[in-house]
């Protein structure tokens, strides 16, 4: 695995911005607390007589969410905490134990796990993508459309962890209404039938409204340009909360963090330069309406 930097421009700073040796080499698992919490949401819904379909029904979530927290794979959310209470009689022990909660990183690879973290501090993230649906803008009928597709074919568990983490990772969208948030994707990626209309369809309700607030810029490269300034492939690119740039590319099986700043000069370049020839935000937008009303 190449990684560029790990120990040049970003060492040095705290929390999310150093790596311990060899952390790459090891895939994540949910963290203790996770796994405690879901437990105890198991005890109460096996007390209470009810299934998981039948507690999803009253916490208005899928009873795939219940079996990922109950699992430990996915962090519940404050309206899933509070709902679950009421619904498993009031005892006071899940909105306890939710204070306790701390973050796992189930389902991400191991080779993504420090862009993750680094992702979540950024003060600015911006992701060029011309193979999918970027992961913080797929809703969750989209991701299990692009994980029903790995090979070799994962596991039903596998398949719940990476659907989890994937949905997970894209809580930072809504819980940083001030962080600018830049995507720019090809026209093919929208127009691809991953999974068929209905996917397509969920999936486009979804980007327009996870781009509809004021710090989402989404521009879409149209499928009849004539120059392209970034033909070697996808890119992320983001601002620390020091001020460096770091970049994110990924390949079969493998992801590189970049902080080299010459490299990082040339990844801003060509990313400004495409988003000059791409669409704008609001010729964007209606490109993605009109498709949806095409389905």
């Amino acid at each position: 695995m190449d990684i560029v930097g790990v120990e040049g421009e970003a060492a040095g700073s705290a929390g999310a911005w150093t790596v311990p040796a060899g952390e790459w080499e090891r895939e994540p698992h949910p963290s203790d607390s996770l796994r405690t919490f879901g437990a105890v949401v198991q005890a109460l819904r096996e007390h209470a007589g009810l299934s998981r379909v039948d507690l999803g029904a009253r916490v208005q979530y899928s009873k795939h969410t219940v079996e990922s927290v109950e699992l430990g794979r996915r962090m519940p959310d404050e309206a899933f905490v509070e709902r679950a209470e009421e619904a498993l009689g009031n005892t006071g022990a899940l909105r306890k134990a939710a204070r306790h909660l701390t973050r796992g990183e189930a389902g991400l690879a191991a080779w993504f796990r420090r862009w993750a973290r680094l992702e979540r501090e950024a003060v600015s993230l911006c992701t060029y993508e011309c193979r999918l649906v970027p992961g913080l803008l797929q809703s969750e009928m989209y991701a299990r459309a692009v994980f029903d597709n790995s090979i070799p074919l994962l596991t039903d568990e596998q398949m719940e962890a990476q659907v989890a983490a994937r949905m997970e990772r894209q809580a930072m969208m809504r819980e940083r209404p001030t962080v600018p948030f830049g995507f720019i994707v090809e026209e093919s990626v929208f127009r691809r039938g991953l999974g068929g209309a209905q996917v397509q369809s969920n999936m486009l309700d979804q980007v327009l409204e996870l781009t509809a607030p004021r710090n989402v810029t989404l521009q879409v490269v149209p499928l009849e340009l004539e120059f392209h300034g970034c033909l070697d492939g996808p890119m992320r690119i983001l601002e620390s909360p020091e001020g460096r740039r770091l970049g994110y590319s990924e390949g079969q099986q493998n992801g590189r963090l970049i902080s080299d700043a010459k490299e990082m000069s040339l990844l801003c370049r060509r990313y400004d330069t495409l988003r000059s020839q791409a669409l704008n935000p609001r010729e964007s937008r209606d490109l993605l309406e009109r498709m949806r009303g095409e389905l």
